[in-house]
This record gives C-alpha cells, sequence and structure tokens, in this order.
C-alpha cells in the first residue's frame, strides 16, 4: 500500500497517527471476512442503484439528469 500526501506538511507524529487509523480499520475489515468469502460490491458502484430513481420528467434541462455515473 503507499499512501502520498498531497496537501500539508504533516509532522511526523501526525502521519504515523493517520496510518495508525488507516492500519486498524484495513486489520478490522480483513477480520470480519472469512478467508475465501466471496466479496460483496459496493452499493454506491451499482448500476442499480441510479435506476432506483425515478426518470426525469421532460424538460429543457432534462438531459443534465440523465448523467450515467461510472
Amino acid at each position: 500500500m503507499v499512501i502520498k500526501v498531497v496537501k500539508g506538511n504533516p509532522t511526523p507524529e501526525e502521519l504515523a497517527a493517520a496510518l495508525a487509523v488507516v492500519r486498524a480499520r484495513a486489520a478490522q475489515l480483513a477480520a470480519a471476512t472469512p478467508p475465501g468469502a466471496p466479496q460483496v460490491a459496493d452499493e454506491w458502484s451499482t448500476p442499480a442503484r441510479v435506476a432506483r430513481r425515478r426518470l426525469p420528467q421532460p424538460g429543457p434541462r432534462a438531459w443534465g439528469r440523465t448523467y450515467w455515473p461510472g
């Protein structure tokens, strides 16, 4: 895993604290899923999420509401 600071200038202590949080979260997620279990896709990335909403009503700006994220 590569972590890059793109803005700011953290002190070594601040960077260590941030990395400790990231590593703890990764360890928690790894322990929560048993080995060999199928990975479930995140809900935000499913195309069905977009289709759940009602279609936009016709109008002058309706084309802008038809954007398909992805």
